[in-house]
């Protein structure tokens, strides 16, 4: 009944429908209609009640597309503390491979080193929850897959020059526009899941909270269907995954990449890294040149372009 009522209130397309016409067409009475309302407003759902009826206000893109592609691909919620951590839940509880959590505002988004990602409506915030099977030492397929195929799919989308950051953000102008995050569990010697949350800067205004920041609209001068770039970057993701064995993910991340021959500052949790990214590896880790002509393998870390440096 829930999916009935919110294709009801997602086709109105900004109408009001009648309590009247929403009970004769899903054979309820006026009163169930009124207590489904009452509930899908406690979820988070932005719906308006007027003597005219009902009308949603706010995700009908977003929601269209989880009820399109089915619940079990797709978990919508129109507000969730963090998509990495409803994920998480799910993957342990059984979730398929390839699910997606996705939502229209996070309360508790982050980034990594438990930075707060700011979520504002507008954007597009999801995980992507991935069961494959692989041993964990070759998880940084996953990660760098999805930032060159993202990267790739807004390319195409929008004929912007979106370029992969190390270890996974994408820039545009030296502007992030995604912010990637990855958590993994492992069961014995092969990956249990590995969750890919991503947040992208599209019909929100980021500069607000981030100056560093910027969003497809402000880009392209124009509001952008979010459900478009979803779709898109799944379908071409999920093909990309396909085989990921036989390629070598890090040669062509490496021609989309920002960060190679920049000047870079790496913060780990213990220790911060200076110097010239000279190369990333077969496995990820980023090949660093120190002041003192040493180099310095770093496996992981917050990646800030120096030129960027407040």
């Amino acid at each position: 009944m829930k999916e009935k009522i919110l294709k009801l209130l997602g086709n109105a397309h900004s109408q009001f429908i009648s309590g009247v016409e929403m009970s004769n067409r899903l054979g309820i009475s006026r009163v169930a209609v009124w207590k489904h309302m009452k509930r899908l407003v406690r979820e988070g759902y932005d719906i308006d009640s007027s003597p005219k009826g009902y009308r949603l206000n706010s995700c009908r893109d977003l929601l269209g597309f989880s009820l399109e592609r089915g619940e079990s691909a797709i978990r919508f919620f129109p507000v969730v503390d963090s998509t990495m951590d409803r994920a998480r839940e799910l993957a342990r509880q059984g979730a398929a491979h390839f699910t997606v959590v996705l939502a229209e505002q996070q309360e508790k988004g982050r980034g990594r080193l438990n930075r707060s990602w700011f979520s504002q409506k507008g954007g597009l915030w999801f995980t992507i929850i991935l069961k494959p099977d692989l041993p964990p030492q070759l998880s940084f397929k996953l990660n760098f897959t999805a930032s060159l195929c993202l990267a790739r799919t807004l390319n195409r989308l929008f004929d912007i020059d979106a370029r992969v950051k190390w270890p996974n953000d994408i820039l545009v102008d030296n502007k992030k526009l995604v912010g990637l995050l990855s958590e993994m569990e492992t069961r014995g010697d092969m990956i249990s899941f590995v969750n890919i949350g991503i947040g992208i800067n599209v019909n929100n205004r980021p500069e607000q909270d981030e100056p560093n920041a910027v969003a497809i609209r402000t880009l392209t001068g124009r509001e952008v269907s979010r459900k478009a770039i979803l779709g898109a970057f799944l379908d071409d993701f999920e093909a990309m995954l396909q085989d990921i064995l036989e390629k070598n993910i890090i040669d062509l991340w490496k021609e989309q990449s920002s960060t190679i021959g920049k000047r870079v500052r790496i913060e780990t949790l213990n220790n911060v890294y200076k110097g010239v990214a000279l190369d990333v590896d077969e496995s990820g880790a980023l090949i660093l040149q120190q002041a003192d002509n040493t180099t310095r393998r770093v496996i992981y870390g917050d990646c800030f372009h120096r030129e960027n440096e407040s």
